[in-house]
């Protein structure tokens, strides 16, 4: 029997996706690790490594197919010397398996049947039950992900699946775990260590339509051009209305005073080297994410995530920063940013910014982060509000620096002020810990010196 490839799901968010390209044919063998195909999501693409091995049988979805839903059948692997005609229907991402061949604890009702909907499910994660003695099968809140190679070589070799750590996509049970437990035995893993499906995002909204009226019943045919949504605009609006309509936002502003850091920018900037690997030239917002890290870590409370029973207190501030592309929005992370140099962090910002717009971002360089900010002060913009990014807390919106009359020690002077707004999860960050961590960021803006240290 053939094992379907199936369309990855390579971010908890992602629905669908475009098959770029392949990188094997009909005819070609592959074992697992083999990278296969590359999946172009919503903000970049990525390799596909297979999971199974065999002989490519046929090729299902062709190369540049847009719109290709998660767990779709994208090709299809035969072994050695097994029959296969191309063209033969692919076994279904959906299928169930016959109701002869299940064991069914108990009739249910004819009315609950009806109202039952059957959740899509990879073929990985179906098994045909077969009477036999040993352990009751485990409940469906406890499937186990397992590929269809793994499931026949572990009923080969007795192994029980139930007690294997996958070391596949999301936790996959493949061959080589299947291997290694025959060789070397298996431990137990608590019952809780693979969760049934893939984590929903923090405020991921229902699918359902939107309440607004549709915006072309407004505007005659011929007085606009209709582009349609790309996958990364759909992505982006889901996860901001989903945003602003589940978290309760705040927001917080301060004031910047920025003559300092401009003259020790300019000193340092003069002495950096201009060429060559270690050549760097930091802007003013490589000391913002700088001074947001530092932050950060003295007010430990806003580097937290939400989830429905604990805060996540982050032991490192991952800050990341929005780039405005010109398919979209991206925020690369800058990880451990309280560790690094200012020069560190310009390299770093530089190059996740020139990769966002190739769209050659890896999956674990934009999810995640604990902290994120955006910046418009180089469009001139004074100030602005920003929305938060989930599973993150708070977002700090960055305004131009500009000069401004300012009273000090009771004379009016002249001052390069910078404003900024921070967007706060009240649910995490309450309003005086907020406040804390404006006023820690204000100190190593103002005196940078502090940062450098």
């Amino acid at each position: 029997m053939p094992t379907p490839i199936l369309m990855p799901a390579l971010s908890p968010t992602m629905e669908e996706g475009k098959l770029a390209k392949w990188h094997v044919k009909v005819g070609d063998k592959v074992k697992s690790g083999d990278v296969i195909a590359e999946i172009e999501t919503d903000k970049a693409t990525m390799e596909v490594e297979a999971v199974d091995e065999g002989i490519v049988a046929d090729i299902v979805v062709p190369e540049g197919a847009e719109n290709v839903k998660v767990n779709a059948v994208i090709a299809q692997l035969r072994e050695e010397g097994e029959n296969f005609s191309p063209g033969a229907k692919p076994v279904p991402a959906t299928a169930v398996p016959p109701a002869s061949k299940q064991t069914v604890p108990a009739p249910v009702p004819a009315q609950t049947k009806a109202a039952t909907k059957v959740e899509p499910t990879s073929p990985a994660t179906l098994a045909v039950a077969k009477p036999a003695a040993g352990p009751a099968p485990q409940s469906t809140s406890q499937r186990v992900f397992a590929s269809p190679l793994a499931r026949r070589i572990a009923t080969q070799s007795g192994v029980e699946l139930t007690l294997i750590h996958g070391s596949g996509p999301h936790g996959r049970i493949i061959k080589s775990d299947i291997d290694a437990a025959a060789k070397g035995g298996v431990q137990a893993r608590a019952p809780a260590a693979r969760p049934a499906a893939l984590p929903a995002t923090p405020g991921a909204p229902p699918p359902v339509a939107s309440a607004l009226p549709d915006a072309r019943l407004f505007y005659p045919k011929d007085s606009y051009e209709e582009i349609p949504h790309d996958t990364m605009r759909k992505s982006i609006a889901k996860r901001l209305t989903a945003s602003k309509r589940d978290i309760p936002h705040y927001y917080l502003q301060i004031d910047c005073a920025l003559d300092a850091l401009l003259e020790i920018r300019k000193s340092v900037n003069e002495k950096a080297p201009k060429d060559g690997p270690g050549a760097y030239k930091l802007s003013v917002n490589d000391f913002v994410l700088k001074a947001a890290a530092l932050a950060l870590i003295r007010v430990p409370g806003v580097n937290s995530s939400w989830t429905d029973t604990a805060l996540l207190r982050h032991k490192h501030a991952d800050v990341g920063v929005a780039v405005a592309l010109d398919f979209g929005l991206i925020t690369p992370i800058v990880f451990a940013a309280e560790t690094k140099s200012l020069a560190q962090i310009s390299r770093e910002v530089k190059d996740l910014a020139e990769r966002a717009k190739a769209k050659k971002l890896k999956l674990n360089e934009f999810e995640g982060g604990t902290f994120a900010i955006s910046n418009l002060g180089m469009y001139g913009i004074k100030n602005f509000t920003a929305v938060i990014n989930p599973p993150q807390a708070a977002i700090l919106a960055v305004g131009a620096g500009e000069q401004r009359a300012i009273v000090r020690k009771g004379a009016l002077a002249i001052a390069t002020i910078m404003s900024v707004q921070m967007s706060c999860d009240h649910r995490v960050i309450d309003g005086a810990l907020g406040a804390q961590w404006l006023e820690a960021f204000k100190g190593f803006i103002e005196d940078p010196v502090t940062m450098l240290v």
